[in-house]
């Protein structure tokens, strides 16, 4: 097999195996573009640690953060770990080769005062509006990424995710096939009660999604992007509003309320607390600011 048959087929049993989400499956490929491109021809068997190393170095120099390099090292390493178990290869080059530290970014967020103007709209008068009105309100409620909510289904749903209004909880897949169910609350209950009033005046006869589009078929994630964003504008918010920031404005808000991370880190899904740990910084910063304003020590004269 040619070294890109190789990677072709390394990222189909990615596809297949582990069930990894589509933009994750699209980072791996693009992480590996990045790995020919340095190659520039040169074979995979070939490759050595210091070859590595250098190629990550002409890549951060290029204008590539160490966030980006540590996710495409991951990808390389995990090529070169299949490659030895699978295909014979002596070593993985990739093992051990760390990408350069770079300055962690905090999570954007909205505040309370700011999600109950985006949220608190007067009666949807259209079916559009419903739709759009239930996904923001589920999206903030639940914590939900943009994949998990475009993949719900009605009734019993798929395997990718489900939405149970008696029980006031939805069950989704998220990363890593890794399935949760989170509670979901008053307000989105009532904003989705009135989609699916709403819901048969836009969906195909057979179509199975919870949300769809103008075509009556499941609402794309671009689509709720768009959506969104106008949702945003028309209620005054300058801010650029998108999907993933009502998932961080909900962990915040949640932490900010309950202190409790283990039950956020489950709410969200994440495999790790330390990536969940991001918004106690986010909850240290409000608390130092009210400290700089409110003592008579911390102001400067």
């Amino acid at each position: 097999m040619t070294d890109a048959a190789l990677a072709a087929a390394w990222l189909e049993s990615l596809r297949h195996q582990r069930r990894l989400a589509p933009a994750t499956l699209r980072n791996y490929e693009h992480a590996l573009g990045l790995l020919f491109a340095q190659l520039q021809g040169a074979p995979l068997a070939k490759v050595e640690p210091q070859q590595v190393r250098r190629m990550v170095a002409r890549l951060h120099a290029g204008g590539l953060s160490g966030k980006t390099l540590a996710l495409t090292l991951s990808a390389w390493r995990g090529l070169y770990h299949w490659l030895v178990r699978h295909k014979g290869f002596a070593a993985n080059p990739a093992r051990g080769v760390r990408a350069p530290k770079s300055a962690r970014t905090l999570p954007k967020v909205l505040s309370v005062e700011q999600m109950q103007r985006l949220l608190d709209a007067p009666q949807a008068r259209t079916p559009q509006a419903a739709r759009d009105h239930a996904m923001f309100e589920l999206l903030y409620s639940s914590g939900l990424r943009l994949a998990e909510l475009v993949a719900l289904d009605v009734g019993e749903g798929r395997d990718s995710g489900r939405l149970d209004l008696r029980q006031a909880e939805v069950t989704v897949t998220g990363k890593g096939s890794k399935t949760r169910t989170v509670p979901v609350g008053a307000r989105a209950r009532e904003a989705l009660g009135e989609w699916l009033r709403q819901r048969a005046l836009l969906a195909a006869p057979t179509e199975r999604a919870l949300f769809v589009g103008v075509r009556g078929k499941r609402i794309s994630p671009g689509t709720v992007q768009v959506r969104l964003r106008a949702w945003a504008r028309a209620r005054g918010l300058d801010a650029p509003v998108h999907p993933h920031l009502l998932r961080h404005s909900f962990a915040t808000h949640v932490l900010q309320s309950s202190q409790d991370l283990r039950a956020v880190q489950e709410m969200l899904g994440h495999a790790s607390i330390a990536t969940t740990q991001v918004y106690t910084h986010l909850d240290f910063q409000a608390l130092a600011k009210v400290y700089d304003a409110a003592h008579p020590r911390a102001r400067k004269k």
